[in-house]
């Protein structure tokens, strides 16, 4: 049973009888006061999609739900419904636009090294690689000589995602970008 301060995000944990994914964690340190750390968490339930936020002390204990991950591909999109397929068994599992919005913006037929989460074998959310490769769809034009500054500009990529590139970086340009921290990495 880990400490709430042990608990990542995009974990399953076990709460008030119930098994809930973690989607966000706030860490903040209160002034004036004796003791640790707390940690706010955003939970969603498995089952239903139900969502809590909730603040947990340092020490306080919970357990973790039992969770699989399964390696996948983006298979196709039917309406809101996001099916990806199982690398190894073909499996396919179906995902809800909403629980996956924030990483669709990383998602094309191309990415690789998907994980769908699982738990009690229903597919609840998607865990992304720490860097993707997407394709630039519009930027202004490309500076000559702005690779000797560190200005940049904001660029568009396929999936919607605004990042900021630095100026010898033009449309159609593959680059790599850090999922975790929305950032540009370098060309791909």
């Amino acid at each position: 049973m880990p400490k709430a301060g042990e608990i990542k995000k995009n974990s399953a944990v076990e709460y008030e009888g119930g098994v809930y994914f973690v989607k966000d964690i706030e860490r903040s340190v209160p002034q004036g006061r004796a003791g640790g750390s707390l940690y706010r968490m955003r939970l969603y339930d498995v089952v239903t999609g139900y969502k809590i936020d909730q603040t947990f002390k340092d020490s306080d204990m919970l357990n973790l739900a039992d969770l699989v991950r399964r390696p996948a591909i983006f298979s196709y999109s039917d309406g809101d419904e996001y099916v990806f397929m199982d690398s190894e068994d073909y499996t396919q599992y179906s995902l809800n636009r909403e629980a996956i919005a924030d990483e669709l913006l990383f998602i094309n037929e191309e990415t690789q090294g998907l994980m769908v989460i699982l738990v009690s074998e229903a597919p609840v959310a998607l865990d992304l690689p720490p860097t993707v490769d997407l394709v630039i769809e519009e930027t202004d034009p490309s500076v000559k000589g702005g690779s000797a500054t560190a200005r940049t500009k904001p660029a568009r990529l396929t999936t919607g995602l605004v990042v900021q590139v630095p100026e010898h970086i033009s449309t159609g340009d593959r680059i790599k970008i850090n999922v975790e921290e929305r950032r540009f990495l370098g060309r791909a």
